[in-house]
């Protein structure tokens, strides 16, 4: 029997996917109606104000959590009625996860943390150990092996933290705010490890609040209120997009002070047109 994945076949596809939390009056949809379909070797971006659904779908992607409606096919196949336990071969089998916390265990040195998804695995502990080293030298961190967590700078533990997520070879890697509590050199540095997995053929997923991220995608999707507002393969639209999205949102806002200000400077110069106007009317 062949379980190869048709090459055409896309890596995601979602149809009409809800996500709703609470019940009755309490009732909230995060999630609403959203369609997406992704290709091998995508780098996607998705970006959107807060609460608008991108780190909910993200966690349905990567089958941390459940929709309550629609259709979800990893590669050809529907995995929404699998058991908790398929959704957790198919995690360990398929995806890497990146986290804005790191999320290393503090208790384990940098090789055992590395060597974690191959721990579930049940990989023999000679291999896991020579694949994590393996892995920790790619991201130049070899001679960090034995440091603890608390003993690396924050670039350092996020780096750890990509090289754990594709010690496993995954086709996926799902990286919510990657660079999130990074300063602009270690989120330069960070983004060019991403850059770098992509080109080898990986499909990267990254939430992000950065515009200037979108940049490293092939492809920038921006959420609003649960659905998916935006989809370009112009990884220079995404600011303007984002400003366009926002400029909805705050429609009804009260205005800000630069706003107040502006509009301050633009009355004074009316009505010092309107004088001068005036003045040449009586001469």
């Amino acid at each position: 029997m062949n379980n190869a994945v048709d090459p055409t076949t896309p890596v995601i596809a979602l149809h009409g996917l809800t996500k709703r939390y609470g019940i009755g009056d309490a009732e909230h949809t995060v999630l609403d109606g959203v369609d997406l379909t992704i290709k091998k070797g995508e780098f996607i971006a998705i970006m959107g104000p807060s609460g608008c659904g991108k780190t909910t779908l993200l966690n349905i992607l990567g089958l941390l959590d459940r929709s309550n409606g629609g259709d979800y096919k990893l590669n050809g196949k529907s995995v929404d009625s699998l058991s908790s336990a398929a959704h957790a071969r198919i995690r360990s089998d398929q995806v890497g996860f990146v986290f804005q916390n790191f999320n290393l265990v503090p208790r384990l040195n940098v090789i055992e943390n590395v060597a974690l998804p191959l721990t579930y695995r049940g990989v023999r502990k000679t291999k896991r150990l020579q694949a994590a080293s393996k892995m920790l030298a790619t991201f130049h961190l070899s001679e960090r092996e034995y440091y603890m967590p608390w003993q690396l700078s924050g670039g350092q533990t996020q780096r750890v933290a990509i090289a754990r997520a594709l010690v496993n070879d995954p086709s996926i890697v799902l990286a919510d705010e990657p660079t999130g509590n990074l300063d602009s050199r270690s989120s330069h540095v960070i983004m060019e490890e991403l850059s770098d997995i992509h080109k080898r053929g990986n499909t990267i997923i990254m939430v992000t609040h950065n515009p200037s991220l979108t940049t490293y995608a092939s492809r920038v999707i921006t959420m609003l209120d649960g659905r998916i507002d935006t989809d370009t393969k112009d990884p220079r639209a995404p600011i303007n997009q984002i400003d366009t999205t926002k400029r909805r949102l705050d429609s009804h806002s009260e205005p800000t002070k630069t706003e107040e200000k502006a509009k301050k400077v633009s009355k004074k110069s009316t009505k010092t047109k309107s004088k001068s106007t005036r003045k040449g009317t009586k001469k």
